[in-house]
């Protein structure tokens, strides 16, 4: 048994290292006992057991605290990679539309993800036609100042990364495996080339190995990353369709690429189209989602005026509100509030969650 680490970071360092606790586990402990994680890692086990939702595994492994936080915070610094959490600068706001959210963000290189954010994705068994397709698309797309976002895995990834840095773009690659580890291992000199250019990403403790499911819990973060997952080719079992399953339910615009009928590498995409996703064939159609052509960004709708600040301050860090919420928080009347959503939304400075409520855009 470690002792209980005194800094928020550490605390979830020792968290986000034991077996059987994850991020929902987390966020049960934080609302059980105020948000204050030191409170939930001194507690007894029976008190944890009490917590609706902590499985008797969890309870007794958070009771144990059996993984060494500082030798894992010394070899991170060692290694040179950066620990990111909610409440560091440069963690990426749009990680705050989870619901589980990472408890930390490994991180390697210098930059990370900002709001010009696409993921493209698909199969490891693509076919040349889709690997010259999706790196052609990382290509266009950055140098229209767009990031892109994939997993470094074979196939669709690596194209989609290729093409971004093909443009001297920004790209993140964001792993199902522990920061220190590069799989496939054919993909240490890109994952080089991707840091110079961007960042490397994981949420998983040093040395954690892919499993069936690091990678599925990876795809959330890879959804909730961008404002367009663009699936260039995937069966329909392929992990891009758990991806895509999670961008919709983060209320993403998800594009998909159409390919030969008879072919397997396409029938996901297929499926994606026939379900609701857009079709698309080139850049300028994707560009055209984004509500942008080439060459022309898209211009904001507004920018904040002095008398908006009494609102916007309550949607700091992420936090999101809905109509009787914000009312509570500024203080008026719950209709004034609702107003004030509308109108900002319409701006475009306030964006609707698929939960109903609002956050920065």
């Amino acid at each position: 048994m470690v002792s209980i680490p005194l800094q928020p970071l550490a605390q979830r360092l020792l968290l986000n290292g034991l077996p059987g606790v994850g991020p929902v586990t987390v966020r049960r402990l934080l609302e059980a006992f105020g948000n204050d994680l030191s409170l939930a890692l001194a507690a007894p086990r029976e008190r944890l057991q009490r917590i609706k939702g902590i499985t008797k595994n969890a309870a007794d492994s958070i009771a144990c605290r059996e993984f060494d936080w500082a030798k894992e915070l010394s070899e991170t610094e060692r290694l040179g990679f950066r620990l990111l959490t909610e409440e560091s600068p440069s963690w990426p706001v749009s990680l705050a539309q989870l619901w589980d959210p990472p408890l930390v963000l490994y991180a390697e290189g210098t930059q990370v993800p900002d709001a010009r954010s696409v993921s493209i994705i698909g199969s490891r068994h693509c076919t040349p036609y889709g690997a010259s397709l999706a790196r052609s698309l990382g290509r266009d797309l950055a140098k229209e100042g767009w990031w892109i976002v994939s997993g470094l895995a074979r196939g669709i990834d690596t194209a989609a990364h290729e093409g971004a840095l093909d443009a001297d773009g920004k790209t993140a690659a964001v792993l199902g495996h522990g920061l220190d580890l590069t799989y496939p291992p054919e993909a240490l000199k890109l994952r080089r080339r991707i840091v110079e250019h961007g960042c490397i990403l994981s949420e998983f403790p040093l040395g954690r190995p892919a499993d069936r499911q690091s990678f599925p819990q990876r795809n959330r973060i890879v959804a909730a990353l961008a404002r367009t997952i663009i699936v260039v080719e995937t069966d329909v079992d392929g992990g891009s369709m758990i991806t895509a399953r999670f961008a919709g339910d983060l209320g993403k615009t998800i594009c998909a690429l159409p390919g030969r009928a008879d072919s397997p590498a396409s029938r996901g995409c297929h499926a994606l189209i026939r379900d609701g996703a857009t079709l698309v064939s080139g850049v300028d159609e994707i560009l055209q989602e984004l509500g942008e052509s080439r060459g022309c960004p898209a211009l904001p709708l507004a920018t904040e005026a002095p008398e908006h600040a009494r609102w916007l301050r309550h949607f700091a860090g992420g936090t999101a509100h809905d109509a009787e919420s914000l009312a509570t928080a500024a203080p008026c009347a719950i209709a004034e509030a609702a107003v004030m959503l509308t109108l900002l939304e319409i701006r475009g400075i306030l964006t609707r969650r698929p939960d109903g409520r609002h956050e920065r855009a």
